[in-house]
Parts: structure tokens; C-alpha cells; sequence
């Protein structure tokens, strides 16, 4: 029973965050006029399909993906409501409109989240425990905690994921005291390795809660979509520099891993999951690399600058080996997550 509910939800989540996504795609594509051959969610062979209109509707095997296949998208064609033919600014609307979708999804999940929530957490020091390094090593009660390490902390959530980054039990701390900006140097935690062998720090502080309200509640909701928008890219600088090693990046595998811990503990852990992922495909889809949505943007923008679009060829292969670099990658990071999940 278990495992179905476990299944159950992964697929509840992939499927709602492809959906979603490839929704913000068509409907902005028929919005301008564009025509749509097909609207899948999944990959692989064909489970149910119906024809409506210009439009194949279609949910294929494989709850990994999903595609919107417009007329003219990646080849020439001169039929009426191709996809080339359309303005540019209608082009660049339909490939940010996936991405959008999915940063809008976000949203209003973690609206409902903080509106469930007895009290919104804030940043400010209210106590510390017992003996605690912190408050030995400059932070004080009342200290409203503005950045960690040099990096702006707009909610709770952006200080326990400076602390996660922080590799050697010491951070800086930007506080607001007494009305004015202090600076922390070497705040000290205590340590401990955790059965993986990664060391970890002690939070030994608590923070006062916040009255929840309406504007109190949208609010923090926006806070948090933007901290899980920017820890993509922050992940990404890590994984370069060699702050985070490969094997602790989760694909597909490990994410149905996560969401079957979440699955066990309740629908709110699910929704969290469901919240990081989209907002995360959301913006990783914009990040110019070929292959991706923000790929065929960088393209769009050359031509709007330049009034005329690059000879399509290239365009296709450039996409084609960032297909392939994405896939590669895709295989390693999956390889990583089994070997994981048996040793």
C-alpha cells in the first residue's frame, strides 16, 4: 500500500509540473495564433489520445516529460499558423510562457503552505539554548539577522540554506541591532558528522514567530518563491566551484526518492516537494543553454536585435548537442542517484 501511495504521488508531481508547464506553451501558442499539432504529457509510446480541432491530445508511457509540437517549431515551414512565420514577440511570449507557469504554480502553493502555518518564521534572535557558541562568538538576542556570509536573507529559510553552505562551522553574520547595521565576524557553531560522513552544524538559537495576515501572508510567499529561485542558481555555482560534489545531485531517481519520504509524512511535505521542483524548472528552463527554453530565448533576442533571424541550421545544431550534453549529464546524475540509493 506503501509503494502505491509513494508512486502514486511521484507521478502526481511530475505530471503536475509538466502539465503545467507545457500548458504556459499552448495556451500562449493558440493565444497567437500559432498552430499545435500536439499536447503530450509524458514521453514514449502513445497510452490515450484524441484529436480536437488542429490538435492531437495525447498522455504517452513515460511521466518524464511531456512536449507541445507546434507547426514551424524546428523546421521550415510555410503552412498558415507556423510557428516561424509568427511575430518574434509572439515567439519569445509562447518560450517563457512554460517557465512562467511554473514559477506561478509555486507561488500559490507556498501561499497555501505559509497560510497553514501557525505563525510566519522571522529573523530576528529570540533565545538560544543552554551554553550556546553563537551567542558566545556576538549574536545577541533581539539581532534582526539581515545577510549570512554576505549574502541578502530575505526569509528563514535563506539563513538555514547559508548555513548549509557554510563548510567550516563559522559564517558572518550582517545583523540589525539597536536600529543600526552590525557586522559579525566568525560566528561559531558547534559541529557533529552525520552517518554520511558530512559534517553539520548546531543551530543553537530560535527566532520569534510573526502574526500571520493577509498581506503578511502573500508576502512571505513571494520571499520564499524567489529563495527557491535563486538556490538554483547558487546550486549551479557550487557544483562549478566544487563547493557540492557530484554525487550528492539528485535527478529523476532521487527526486522520487524525496517524494516518497515526503508521501510517508503527509500532503504538506508533497506540496513543499512539488513547489521546489516547479519553481526550480521554471527557472532552470531559462537559463540560456541550448536545448533548454532559455536556449531558443537567446535565440529569439539575436533576431529581434538584429531583424532577422540566424540561418535555422545552426540553430538546430546547436540545439542538438546540448540535447546531447543534457542527456550525458542526465545519465551521469541518475548513475549517481542509484549508486546511491543501494550503497
Amino acid at each position: 500500500m506503501s509503494f502505491l501511495i509513494n508512486a502514486l504521488a511521484s507521478i502526481f508531481v511530475f505530471s503536475i509540473v509538466i502539465f503545467i508547464h507545457e500548458l504556459g506553451h499552448f495556451v500562449v501558442a493558440k493565444k497567437s495564433g500559432i498552430k499545435v499539432n500536439e499536447f503530450s504529457i509524458g514521453m514514449g509510446p502513445k497510452l490515450f489520445s484524441k484529436t480536437k480541432g488542429e490538435t492531437d491530445y495525447s498522455i504517452r508511457a513515460l511521466p518524464i516529460g511531456g512536449f507541445v509540437a507546434m507547426e514551424g517549431e524546428d523546421e521550415e515551414s510555410e503552412a498558415e499558423g507556423s510557428f516561424s512565420r509568427a511575430p518574434v514577440a509572439n515567439r519569445i511570449a509562447v518560450v517563457v510562457a512554460g517557465a512562467v507557469m511554473n514559477l506561478i504554480l509555486g507561488f500559490v502553493i507556498l501561499v497555501f503552505l505559509t497560510s497553514q502555518q501557525n505563525a510566519i518564521t522571522s529573523r530576528t534572535v529570540s533565545q538560544f539554548h543552554e551554553g550556546a557558541m553563537t551567542q558566545q562568538t556576538g549574536l545577541r538576542v533581539d539581532d534582526e539577522i539581515i545577510a549570512v556570509n554576505g549574502r541578502r536573507c530575505y526569509i528563514a529559510n535563506d539563513i538555514i540554506y547559508e548555513f548549509a553552505r557554510t563548510q567550516n562551522g563559522t559564517a558572518d553574520f550582517t545583523v540589525r541591532r539597536d536600529g543600526e547595521i552590525t557586522q559579525l565576524e566568525d560566528v561559531t557553531f558547534e559541529t557533529y558528522t552525520d552517518e554520511n560522513g558530512y559534517k553539520q552544524m548546531v543551530i543553537d538559537f530560535y527566532v520569534y514567530p510573526t502574526e500571520k495576515t493577509v498581506v503578511s501572508v502573500v508576502r512571505e510567499a513571494v520571499h520564499w518563491t524567489m529563495s527557491l529561485a535563486r538556490t538554483i542558481f547558487l546550486s549551479l555555482v557550487d557544483m562549478v566551484t566544487g563547493r557540492v560534489a557530484m554525487n550528492q545531485i539528485s535527478g529523476p531517481v532521487g527526486i522520487v526518492s524525496v517524494i516518497s519520504e515526503a508521501a510517508s509524512v503527509g500532503l504538506k511535505p508533497v506540496l513543499n516537494i512539488l513547489a521546489l521542483i516547479t519553481i526550480n524548472l521554471g527557472v532552470f528552463n531559462l537559463i540560456p543553454f541550448p536545448a533548454l527554453d532559455g536556449g531558443r530565448l537567446v535565440f529569439l533576442l539575436i533576431e529581434l536585435f538584429r531583424g532577422k533571424p540566424i540561418n535555422p541550421k545552426y540553430e538546430i545544431w546547436v540545439n542538438a548537442a546540448g540535447m546531447v550534453i543534457l542527456l550525458g549529464f542526465m545519465a551521469l546524475v541518475t548513475f549517481s542517484d542509484v549508486t546511491r540509493l543501494i550503497f
